[in-house]
């Protein structure tokens, strides 16, 4: 379902919003609207297997746990990937591994599960951060195999996308924030929905804990130091 992102007084972004099915909504902008088309289409995929590659952040999991719902996906961890890890797959209706370029695997099994899906005819979706021509694959047949995959790329969240979700935070915490203050956030956020939802959790601690409303100044305070842990 897409609706429009509801927001207290001006503070409203047009931007169209999905339920990521126990997960918490998923607002859909330019920059990831290529990504969410193509779950949307399964099972009616051009393709059997996908690959959608964007830079930590960006919300790669975040589809991949929505996919995984629609399409009663099993999960392969890729490092877990073995010559006695494919048999048991010859049954499976869809198949998801994720961060398969930062995970150690088994190349002869990745190639062999790649033609095992187009045997079968299961459906089979793929994370990472980086296309397949960025990675090292020792197996010619397997290097050939990924650069053929159909890939589908996630851009960085753009300022619009991220003030969406900054308002869509706060208001699900209840917490009323002023246009100028949100603008103010805009300019110094990090590009990342992993910094924008640790940022959204420590403005609401501080305020709760001084008995502050947030403002320009709690903000500023907050954002000092701010870090986020490396994510997918």
């Amino acid at each position: 379902m897409i609706s429009p992102v509801e927001a207290p007084e001006q503070l409203v972004l047009d931007l169209p919003h999905r339920e990521a099915r126990g997960a918490e909504d998923f607002l859909v902008s330019q920059c990831n609207e290529a990504a969410v088309r193509i779950i949307d289409q399964w099972p009616n995929w051009p393709n059997l297997a996908f690959l959608i590659v964007g830079p930590p952040g960006c919300g790669k999991s975040h589809l991949a746990n929505v996919w995984r719902s629609l399409a009663e996906a099993d999960e392969l961890i890729a490092r877990d990937l073995d010559h006695t890890s494919i048999a048991p797959l010859a049954n499976a209706k869809a198949l998801i591994i994720e961060d398969i370029d930062r995970e150690p695997y088994d190349e002869t099994a990745l190639f062999h599960l790649l033609n095992l899906s187009k045997e079968k005819g299961f459906s089979l979706l793929l994370t990472a951060r980086t296309p397949p021509g960025h990675w090292t694959v020792s197996l010619p047949d397997l290097r050939s195999r990924l650069r053929s995959l159909p890939v589908v790329p996630i851009d960085p969240p753009d300022e619009t996308l991220l003030k969406a979700v900054l308002i869509k935070l706060f208001n699900d915490r209840q917490i009323i924030v002023s246009p100028h203050v949100v603008d103010f956030i805009a300019l110094r956020m990090e590009r990342s929905m992993d910094w924008v939802r640790i940022f959204v959790g420590r403005v609401d601690k501080a305020a709760l804990s001084a008995g502050r409303k947030v403002t320009r100044q709690l903000a500023s305070e907050v954002l000092t130091g701010l870090s986020v842990p490396d994510s997918a």
